[in-house]
């Protein structure tokens, strides 16, 4: 069963990779237009959400001043997920919990670094090493997030067993 999720992963990371390559290959006026819109309906939602009933003209002011940010955490989200499966995957093997997260990350900054020179021939786009940075941040923390919440599952599942195991 193991085996059949760390190959999904794998097949996954690379379906991955190509939606994080299709986003780099927009142009630049369309990738502002898909940030910004989504700048839009978070504020909109939390408008939404918290009642606040501000004119749209507001909506968009926010959304713009947010849009930056947005977009970044979005990049470390993309890369995140992104060396999460290839941590997943790379269970396949008999690696060290320290050895895979580490090639996972590696990989992760490499394919970053590849995306930063792809969008280098993208018209209106620019790769910049600040971007490699980010993303390489994401797959960070996302691998170390995953390792500490597949070490609390762990944990918590072997503290049920024993209990079990102690009342029998």
């Amino acid at each position: 069963m193991m085996g059949m999720i760390r190959t999904a992963a794998g097949i996954l990371a690379l379906f991955w990779m190509c939606i994080i390559f299709a986003f780099s290959a927009q142009g630049e006026e369309e990738s502002i237009a898909v940030s910004e819109s989504f700048s839009y309906r978070m504020v909109r939602s939390a408008d939404s959400f918290f009642g606040l009933n501000w004119e749209d003209e507001k909506l968009h002011q926010i959304a713009a001043q947010i849009e930056g940010a947005v977009r970044k955490a979005a990049h470390m989200a993309e890369f995140a997920i992104l060396s999460i499966l290839l941590y997943i995957w790379l269970g396949k093997w008999q690696f060290t919990t320290k050895k895979k997260a580490l090639l996972a990350m590696i990989a992760t900054a490499l394919y970053a670094a590849s995306d930063e020179i792809h969008q280098l021939f993208v018209p209106g786009r620019a790769g910049r090493f600040t971007d490699v940075l980010i993303d390489s941040a994401g797959a960070i923390l996302g691998v170390l997030v995953f390792i500490g919440v597949e070490r609390c599952i762990s944990f918590l599942w072997n503290r049920r067993k024993y209990r079990e195991i102690e009342s029998s």
